[in-house]
């Protein structure tokens, strides 16, 4: 099962910035666990501070790949570009948050990308990648949107 993670802007410094909010550890170093827990899952990642470079990704896998694990960072809140990306393609896409953003600024609190996302997985910290492999484990043959 191929599934690609794409995070947004800001999420290069996990590990640095704001320990309280989003943790202690590199996405990359994180990643290599999931690697090691996902054995029969491949595993792509890709980061990007540049929205036109999401949803360029979000395009090029977005009818290969069995499912896209996406934390759009602050575009969340303002890209209708990659919310016009995700209801573009084919793969379904699952929204992931670090942080509760529903417990953060008001400004935090609306997803433009959600409605066009099989579903949201938010405030569990880096976990919440787990669990959205897990569904993609569990949903492996019902890899299109709204199949579920």
């Amino acid at each position: 099962m191929k599934i690609q993670i794409i995070n947004g802007a800001n999420l290069n410094l996990l590990g640095i910035r704001e320990k309280h909010i989003y943790g202690e550890i590199s996405f990359e170093e994180y990643l290599k666990n999931l690697k090691k827990n996902f054995i029969n899952f491949q595993i792509d990642y890709f980061q990007s501070n540049l929205e036109g470079e999401i949803i360029n990704k979000i395009q090029e896998v977005g009818f290969s790949y069995d499912g896209i694990i996406l934390n759009a960072g602050a575009y969340t809140h303002t890209s209708l570009a990659i919310a016009d990306a995700i209801s573009s393609i084919k793969t379904t896409v699952v929204e992931v948050h670090i942080s509760n953003i529903f417990a953060r600024e008001k400004f935090r609190q609306n997803s433009l990308i959600a409605p066009f996302c099989k579903g949201s997985i938010i405030g569990f910290g880096l976990f919440s990648y787990n669990l959205a492999l897990n569904f993609f484990s569990k949903n492996k043959n019902k890899n299109k949107r709204n199949v579920y």
